[in-house]
């Protein structure tokens, strides 16, 4: 429900042509609305269980590497797909088939994951908490996500000249915003794991 809330909210105008026809409520869908309505249920699903230790410190590796493969589908797909960036004269813009150079906002985002697990990997380890990595990968993620989307053309601008999806970003970390100063301190405070 997440990923298609993403959607309605990201372009309106699309998800809602033809309403009452649900059919193109069916349409679309976005890995942050994803993200978010998976941490709302497990959130709601813990609190009627009784559930009080985090759970997410598990799910980031598989979440990142499905995340990047998924990726690779999106920039497959080309234009079709909707994930692509704004025109640019940079040496790497990729023409997704209408003969503009666009960024490939794609493979930005499977580099950036890259980079997340490797700091995750390194400095992690001193994040003592439980569920403080799944904390910092969603953060690092949604602060991403807010940043690339400013290079992407927006189907239905906010305040400010918003999209949907970087309002769920702000959204979303303001509800991790009370624990980033503890997180930032035990990262800065540590040293890069050495291998044996």
């Amino acid at each position: 429900m997440g990923s298609k809330f993403a959607f309605w909210i990201e372009d309106p105008l699309a998800a809602f042509n033809n309403f009452p026809d649900w059919r193109h409520l069916l349409e679309g869908k976005s890995i942050v609305g994803g993200l978010l309505g998976g941490l709302i249920g497990v959130e709601l699903a813990k609190k009627l269980t009784g559930v009080t230790t985090s759970t997410g410190d598990a799910f980031v590796l598989p979440l990142a590497v499905g995340m990047c493969v998924g990726r690779i589908g999106c920039f497959l797909s080309g234009l079709a797909d909707h994930t692509y960036g704004n025109p640019t004269s940079l040496p790497w813009g990729v023409d997704f088939g209408d003969g503009i150079p666009r960024h490939p906002t794609q493979l930005y985002e499977i580099v950036f994951l890259a980079l997340l697990l490797w700091l995750l990997e390194t400095r992690g380890r001193a994040l003592t908490e439980s569920g403080d990595r799944f904390r910092l990968f969603m953060t690092g993620y949604l602060m991403f996500r807010l940043l690339v989307d400013a290079i992407k053309p927006v189907p239905y601008p906010y305040a400010f000249g918003l999209c949907g999806i970087q309002l769920l970003c702000i959204a979303g970390l303001a509800y991790y915003l009370p624990q980033l100063p503890r997180i930032g301190r035990a990262i800065i405070a540590s040293e890069p794991a050495t291998r044996s």
